[in-house]
């Protein structure tokens, strides 16, 4: 399980302060307005900024105080960060070692990895050479061939057509389950948190205001600025 427990963060004198707990093998969706924190939570999380106070946890593991490449999180962010100079092979490889000193073994898991995300005949190419959702594939491929086992993504899909969208969705939802992963995710369409969550955590102010399983999030939900903000989603053309 991951926790965060009045996981307290300023940013230029304004305050979040984040209570949240992931069971393991959820997909959870942050959303909610701009500015809300979304984005900044999964930093905390991450370990690119650390909290004021507050506990973030593993598995009763606390990761505060150490440096993101030692936490147990894969990254899949909405710019893909792939190296333009190395090839598809090698920038998967990076999330098995940084040095790229691969094991056999971890040479086919690359290429399984590559195989999962429909990108084996391109392990030999540089990614100017392929399209934006080929790309983002690769930095999919990367993600989830590490060993950890929470995936933490940052609107990565935001760019790409609906169609495509929605297809990378449905793989990191059977990449997942596959692989007993668990996922927390920011996005800001509704359509995607329902096609991938099982819960949904709003958040506004600077705080997680509701965690509510995703066939509660409605129009008519009790709290109104979450009705509010289910609405105004629906309300917007496809």
């Amino acid at each position: 399980m991951l926790a965060l427990e009045k996981v307290r963060y300023e940013y230029e004198h304004e305050w979040f302060e984040f209570d949240l707990n992931v069971a393991d093998g959820d997909i959870v969706a942050l959303m909610g307005p701009s500015g809300a924190g979304k984005s900044t939570l999964l930093s905390l999380v991450a370990g690119f900024i650390e909290p004021v106070s507050g506990s973030i946890k593993v598995n009763d593991q606390s990761v505060l105080g150490l440096a993101p490449y030692q936490r147990p999180f894969s990254m899949l962010f909405q710019e893909h960060n792939l190296f333009a100079h190395l090839t598809v092979r090698e920038n998967i490889g990076l999330g098995l070692h940084p040095g790229l000193k691969l094991n056999a073994e971890q040479k086919q898991q690359v290429v399984a990895a590559a195989q999962q995300v429909g990108i084996a005949d391109y392990l030999d190419r540089l990614p100017e050479q392929l399209s934006g959702g080929q790309r983002q594939r690769v930095a999919l491929a990367r993600c989830f061939v590490q060993p950890n086992p929470i995936w933490l993504l940052d609107e990565p899909f935001s760019a790409l057509d609906p169609l495509l969208r929605e297809e990378m969705l449905a793989l990191v939802k059977q990449l997942a389950s596959e692989r007993q992963r668990t996922v927390v995710m920011v996005t800001h369409h509704l359509s995607d948190a329902r096609a991938i969550a099982s819960k949904i955590a709003f958040l506004s102010q600077g705080k997680v205001q509701v965690v509510s399983d995703c066939q509660a999030v409605t129009a008519q939900h009790p709290h109104p600025e979450l009705a509010q903000f289910v609405a105004a989603a629906l309300s917007e053309p496809k």
